[in-house]
């Protein structure tokens, strides 16, 4: 009698903590944050770094040429369409470095995905000519003259190369802004709101 008792007693207290048996008890409640304010916003524009995101663009188009002519070496065939992975990676690298919201980043992005495109041709087109030579692609780049530039144009880039670098400049372009949150994007609206107010 006693011990049904003591367990009617404490049935309610075990229903108040955990309501379902089988579940723990949460240790860490969700704690609601508070609205977002105009400093907020401030902190996420004081966030993006133009220089950052041509840091991260040059070494991503360096990486990425060293690897697409080792890949295209090792296979013995050029692939254009790497251009576009470059344009992919080099928007995402401007996003995950330059923080950018703003027209400056994608801007940046698809430039720098053009000049990747070229460069990565460039790497790879000595890459396939320094064994005919008998020396190294660093020869090969070593010895690029003004003279070189316009047979490399006639004989190694091709009209698809130059679609493939645009189409390299769109994704890199689509990729390159930072995506914000709800709570982000708010505190930047608070922020134009505050402006306006002033």
């Amino acid at each position: 009698m006693e011990k049904a008792r003591r367990i009617r007693v404490l049935l309610p207290v075990m229903n108040t903590e955990n309501t379902d048996v089988l579940r723990m008890r949460k240790k860490h409640l969700p704690k609601a944050d508070g609205e977002p304010t105009p400093e907020d916003g401030r902190r996420i524009l004081a966030a993006q770094s133009v220089r950052n995101s041509v840091m991260a663009s040059i070494i991503t188009i360096v990486v990425f040429s060293i690897i697409w002519s080792m890949l295209s070496t090792l296979v013995g065939v050029i692939y254009p369409w790497m251009t576009m992975i470059m344009g992919i990676l080099i928007g995402l690298a401007v996003r995950r470095a330059g923080l950018g919201i703003d027209w400056r980043f994608p801007v940046i992005a698809a430039v720098f995905a053009v000049i990747g495109s070229l460069a990565g041709n460039v790497i790879v087109a000595a890459a396939f000519t320094a064994p005919e030579l008998g020396t190294t692609t660093l020869t090969v780049l070593y010895n690029l003259t003004a003279m070189t530039w316009p047979v490399f144009f006639d004989e190694v880039m091709t009209p698809a190369d130059l679609v493939f670098a645009l189409f390299a400049a769109g994704l890199a372009a689509f990729f390159a802004n930072r995506r914000l949150t709800r709570t982000e994007y708010l505190a930047l609206r608070r922020l134009e709101e505050h402006d306006e107010q002033d």
